[in-house]
């Protein structure tokens, strides 16, 4: 086996371990690159067919080419697609200007928990990495919340020697992450091997500029580069010397900025 398939191993035996010893799961696609790998990863655990549902937390600030490529795909694989909105704080007025933390937890944070409560979830998959951002490297790959969905970073269980906890009280909100020891550069690499189908936003324009991480319209820049392709992403981040969430506003707002927004149930 080479490298991309001992993480390939790891990460399909986390979600049968999930999907054994949890019930009411549910599978955050944001439709960037790491929920998409995450999905095709859940793909192929379960023999071509996905049995937990996909959420999507439509801020309605995405890029519409976002919107348009998660759509054709949930048709194309079959999957079943829960789409949530935080309607009211959207009539309210929320949006970016209000600032973007509280932005964030707003119509993603807030609209995550709605979409929960709706559907009686007890349990979220997200496709996060220890490599992207601080406060991840405190996670856990079976990481529990309290009935509000808040994380207690400074109180994880251990997991040594792939050795997971999957005993939890009964009103332990789990968050599920099978992807938590890639990188950035082993995602890429994995999209090169499999030949994932990936939103074009992340290649270059002729202009050249591409975005390296996506999220709303509004708080995600692009890059300068010239990557037109998986095989060129893949020479770039060889060399690359800014951290890949670099152009995500809301991480750079203040230092403990996403550590406080991840306390409080963000993705």
């Amino acid at each position: 086996m080479d490298h991309l398939d001992e993480l390939e191993n790891q990460s399909i035996y986390i979600l049968r371990e999930a999907y054994k010893n949890f019930k009411n799961l549910a599978m955050l696609w944001s439709i960037g690159k790491d929920s998409t790998i995450m999905l095709w990863l859940a793909r192929k655990a379960f023999f071509g067919h996905v049995p937990i549902p996909l959420v999507h937390i439509d801020t309605t600030f995405k890029i519409p080419a976002m919107i348009e490529y998660r759509d054709h795909y949930a048709k194309e694989w079959n999957l079943n697609l829960v789409v949530g909105t935080n309607q009211k704080a959207l009539d309210e007025g929320m949006n970016h200007e209000k600032g973007r933390i509280v932005c964030c937890e707003a119509l993603k944070t807030q609209g995550l928990q709605l979409v929960m409560e709706e559907q009686g979830y007890t349990g979220l998959i997200l496709g996060i990495r220890r490599d992207e951002e601080g406060t991840r490297a405190k996670e856990r790959y079976f990481s529990p919340r309290d009935k509000n969905f808040e994380w207690n970073f400074k109180d994880q269980p251990p997991e040594l020697w792939d050795q997971y906890k999957t005993t939890f009280s009964e009103d332990t909100h789990i968050r599920i992450h099978p992807i938590l020891h890639w990188t950035e550069l082993n995602v890429w690499e994995y999209i090169l091997r499999e030949k994932i189908p990936i939103i074009d936003l992340y290649f270059a324009t002729p202009e050249g500029k591409r975005y390296r991480s996506l999220g709303c319209a509004p708080c995600t820049g692009s890059i300068d580069s010239t990557a037109k392709n998986v095989e060129e992403i893949v020479e770039e981040l060889k060399n690359a010397k800014t951290a890949e969430r670099s152009g995500r506003a809301q991480d750079q707002e203040n230092t403990y900025a996403m550590q406080k927004l991840r306390a409080r149930g963000y993705m």
